[in-house]
This record gives C-alpha cells, structure tokens and sequence, in this order.
C-alpha cells in the first residue's frame, strides 16, 4: 500500500529531522546516507529497514519515486547506518514485497509496502 505523497512531504521536512537524530541508533531504524543525482549533495534520510536473506530490505511507503530512492539507484548505492555503525550499501533494486522472504514483523511491514529496495550491505565503514 503506498501512502499519498503529502505524507511523504511533512514527512521530509518535519519527521525526518526528528527521527534522524535517533534512527541511527535504534533498529529496525536506520539511516540512510546517499547522494543528490544532479547537485552531488550528500543526504541523510531515516528509514525502517530490515535484515533478509536477499541482503536489507528497506519497504518503500511512498513509491519508487521518493528522491533517496532515485539517488541510491542511480548511483548504485550508498551507506546505512543502524545500530551505531555504518556499512556499504551496494546494488540496490526495487522488487515486489511477494519476491523478499521474510518473517514476523518485518514480514508484516515488507508485504504493507507492496515493494522494497533490497541491497547488499557490505563492509562496515
């Protein structure tokens, strides 16, 4: 189920300057560090994201085309930074939520979202 886009925008510029003062620390909270795909900007956007045998799958609320979306894709990648450490994040790609096998809560969440970036999360930086 994707959420309207309002949310996605009162989400941007309220929400995520709270949540990006803890997310970093407390799972399934996470950040998520990428950059701008025309401006070079380094961004830092919380997010909800989980541990699956496909790699970390991150449901996307608000569709394929939020912008940390479009910049993780583009650039092939980034950084996530959960429980106080920082790991690559490498070769993401947008599958459908029935592709990503994953139980309980997250599970739950994954399939809410009807799709998920999955990635590789490599070594720890």
């Amino acid at each position: 189920m994707e959420l309207p886009r309002a949310i996605a925008i009162l989400n941007k510029h309220v929400t995520n300057r709270v949540q990006g003062l803890w997310a970093w620390l407390v799972p399934p909270w996470a950040v998520v560090h990428h950059t701008g795909r025309s401006s070079g900007r380094a961004y830092r956007t919380p997010i909800v994201g989980f541990a699956t045998p496909q790699g970390f799958a991150i449901p996307i609320l608000y569709g394929p085309q939020s912008q940390w979306v479009k910049n993780l894709l583009a650039a092939g990648g980034g950084e996530i930074q959960r429980g106080g450490r920082r790991y690559e994040f490498l070769d993401p790609r947008v599958v459908p939520s029935s592709e990503i096998s994953a139980t309980g809560i997250a599970g739950a969440y994954i399939r809410a979202a009807g799709v998920a970036l999955v990635a590789t999360r490599g070594r720890r930086v």
